[in-house]
């Protein structure tokens, strides 16, 4: 077992490479990088002050053959240089002779642009010390802004995928003794209604019935605690944390409990029918240590192998919406502002790390596999 996991671990560093490598080509031939969010920005702030001050389009400058980005109407090129500095897309190169410190405002210094195969290899080089940068806009680290919003993450991704066990488990193990009967057939139905609705619009539905909307006002709409958490009793805070989760984690747990239903179930059916329980039965033993004695363990295995992969997909996968419906400062939203915004360092210093958990989880569900049976040997398959 000791080879195949070194085996694995060595697979992650080609991988996540790869993983980078696509992402990273991608992001050149998307339009609109950081520097020319920036030119818009600077530019709509400089509009709205000139229509205040009733300039209108006084002023302004038509733009000229020596701009290099499009909208930079008028922005001193020594600002675009430093820009492109500032953000690694360039580098300050000076004389030989020059003993100062770099800088672009010195004769002797000038501007160097850096291609994307020596950024990216520049990148890799850092993301291998954990080094991320920081952030184009926010001026903070990104390892500062992960550990910020990891804990939002990490209460709907823990909270959905054990609330899924619980419902699915139980769920599914009785579907499987009771198939065929009116009772495998409702909540079937139920099970496929869940799985068609998207979690977003489950999440809205949620809004309007509970939290204010047309109907009851139980819930509240937005945060994980209240403004008055810091004079909560030990109790309170976790009466009131409860309270602000409960919405957003049912709305996120309900694809998965449909899939896992679905699956125990089916995986419990196969092994009913297989020739051991039968033996078990003609033995004389009771249903239920049938199902549990013998059954449970083996049908197990592959929902109970699945959990580490079912919290990552949970996670990373219905975090997005469901953080920007119920206004909760979660990875899934601070990834979606990064890409709205090229802010690249929180883009692919996330993915990194996001990619490295992947396939870190990867080998964690195989070993669950070998947890759950030691009958299991990855490393003879292998051989």
């Amino acid at each position: 077992m000791g080879a195949y996991i070194l085996r694995r671990l060595l697979l992650i560093i080609p991988t996540l490479v790869g993983i980078m490598v696509v992402n990273f080509a991608l992001t050149q031939f998307v339009p609109g990088g950081p520097i020319e969010q920036i030119i818009a920005r600077v530019e709509g702030e400089a509009d709205v002050f000139r229509n205040i001050a009733g300039g209108g389009d006084a002023g302004m400058q038509a733009p000229t053959g020596e701009d290099r980005y499009a909208g930079a109407r008028g922005l001193p090129p020594e600002m675009l240089d430093a820009l492109e500095v500032q953000m690694g897309f360039a580098r300050v190169v000076c004389d030989p002779d020059f003993a100062g410190p770099p800088d672009l405002a010195a004769p002797e210094c000038r501007k160097q642009t850096i291609g994307a195969a020596e950024r990216f290899f520049i990148m890799m080089g850092n993301y291998l010390r954990f080094d991320f940068g920081e952030s184009f806009f926010r001026s903070i680290p990104v390892v500062d802004l992960v550990a910020e919003k990891m804990p939002v993450s990490i209460t709907l991704g823990l909270w959905s995928t054990l609330l899924a066990y619980l419902i699915s488990i139980p769920l599914g193990i009785r579907k499987a003794v009771r198939d065929g009967t009116p009772f495998d057939t409702w909540t079937s139905g139920a099970i496929i209604v869940g799985y068609a609705i998207p979690g977003f619009l489950f999440a809205v539905l949620l809004m309007v019935l509970f939290a204010g909307g047309s109907y009851w006002k139980i819930f509240p709409l937005r945060g994980l605690t209240s403004d008055n958490w810091a004079e909560l009793s030990l109790w309170g805070k976790a009466i009131d944390y409860l309270w602000h989760i409960t919405l957003p984690v049912v709305a996120s747990t309900i694809a998965s409990f449909a899939t896992l239903t679905l699956l125990t179930k089916n995986s419990f059916l196969d092994e009913i029918n297989k020739q051991y329980v039968i033996t078990a039965r003609a033995k004389g033993l009771t249903e239920s240590r049938v199902l549990y004695g013998h059954v449970f363990r083996n049908a197990m295995l592959i929902v109970i192998a699945g959990f580490p992969s079912l919290f990552l997909g949970v996670f990373f996968g219905a975090s997005i919406l469901i953080e920007t419906i119920f206004s909760l400062d979660g990875l899934g939203r601070l990834g979606f502002e990064a890409a709205v915004a090229r802010d690249y360092p929180v883009i692919f210093g996330t993915l990194y790390v996001f990619g490295l958990m992947g396939l870190v989880v990867g080998i964690l569900s195989d070993l669950m596999y070998v947890f759950v049976d030691p009958r299991i040997d990855f490393e003879r398959r292998a051989g």
